[in-house]
């Protein structure tokens, strides 16, 4: 028999009937990959909550939003892991979801979403407060929802589309060989794939794209610092490393910090102008040539002659933590040395997810040319 048939009925027109499920309206098809499992929204709202806590560095607007976005993403694919192995145990499909279920879950969403959005601001507040930062954007605060909706759309969207391109590949496979075979050569060679597309082109473009966005500020220089004129820093007189190559968060550090005088009015004891040295990105081409190049400067302003030294290692975009550095100099009296040096344009936090050698690279670069 085929697939279809002709159904007649005195005073009716033939009629066709076709069998199987008719196909989903093309508007309902495209809505479904908007739609998110409840199990995988749970997850997605536990993950997003706990975001919000505290880190050791302060974190701007965009910042939290895309570190938001990605931990809702990663929450929603176990949440959805885990209803999955569940069935699998219980040995039942998927079930309806309860009237009251979708609605509970939106209420504790708004719910809990604000609470740990506003004590995720204290928290910013206070780890801002003990860091001595006092810039705080505003309106990127106000943008991290959209842009933590954004990331978790866009995540979630392309564990999607791998997911189709492996049930296609595996149901192409099952032609020339057996069903768990087929799924289990579509399942590796997708993830290899993807591997590769994200280790390779996509992720070298998206760090040169990044890079070359950070580096437009590393060429100016924070309101209020200005070049040093003592010869005790670099940048200043005499200095082996130009001012204009230490890049914004080295000038930023080479031009403030405590003098000799500041030390003395608030530790009521004599005290030295400290010593500071330092070598940006364009100071030199490669990590070890910029240590090196620090060092020699730290040595031609006689920091190795004062009683303590610190090596500071920095953070992705060369930021010296000036509570840390200022503090140090008061307790020394001033006789003291701070050495450090760039290793990238980007933010901590996005240097570590990128390129965590740059930063080990530069810490024993630094630590053997002392």
């Amino acid at each position: 028999m085929s697939n279809s048939a002709e159904i007649t009925q005195p005073g009716q027109a033939t009629v066709p009937s076709q069998s199987g499920p008719p196909e989903a309206p093309p508007r309902r098809r495209r809505l479904r990959w908007l739609t998110y499992t409840l199990p995988g929204a749970w997850g997605a709202l536990i993950f997003a909550c706990l975001s919000f806590t505290p880190s050791l560095l302060p974190r701007g607007g965009v910042a939290q939003g895309l570190l938001t976005g990605i931990t809702a993403a990663i929450g929603y694919g176990l949440g959805v892991l885990v209803a999955t192995i569940w069935r699998a145990f219980a040995n039942r499909e998927v079930r309806p979801e309860r009237p009251w279920a979708r609605r509970a879950f939106l209420i504790a969403a708004l719910v809990l979403l604000v609470a740990f959005f506003a004590l995720g601001q204290y928290w910013q507040h206070e780890i801002r407060d003990l860091m001595g930062v006092t810039e705080v954007d505003v309106p990127l605060i106000i943008a991290s929802p959209f842009v933590a909706a954004i990331t978790f759309v866009l995540l979630v969207q392309l564990g999607r589309g791998l997911r189709a391109i492996y049930r296609r590949l595996a149901a192409l496979l099952r032609r020339w060989i057996g069903p768990q075979a087929a799924n289990a050569v579509g399942w590796i060679t997708v993830v290899v794939l993807a591997w590769l597309v994200v280790s390779g082109l996509l992720f070298d473009g998206l760090v040169n794209a990044m890079n070359e966005t950070f580096s437009l500020r590393d060429t100016t220089t924070a309101e209020g610092v200005t070049q040093p004129t003592t010869g005790l820093r670099s940048g200043g007189s005499g200095s082996l490393v130009p001012w204009d190559t230490l890049g914004w968060q080295g000038r930023t550090f080479i031009g403030k910090g405590p003098t000799a005088q500041d030390i003395q009015g608030l530790m009521g004891r004599p005290a030295k102008e400290p010593v500071r040295a330092y070598a940006g990105l364009a100071s030199a081409d490669s990590s070890e040539a910029r240590a090196k190049l620090a060092v020699d400067d730290l040595d031609r302003a006689g920091g190795f002659t004062r009683a303590n030294l610190l090596v500071v290692t920095t953070t992705g975009s060369g930021w010296v933590n000036a509570s840390s550095a200022d503090t140090f100099e008061y307790l020394t009296d001033g006789n003291s040395a701070i050495v450090g040096t760039q290793y990238s344009y980007l933010p901590s936090w996005l240097s570590y997810l990128v390129d965590q050698s740059k930063a080990r690279e530069a810490g024993r670069d630094l630590f053997d040319a002392v």
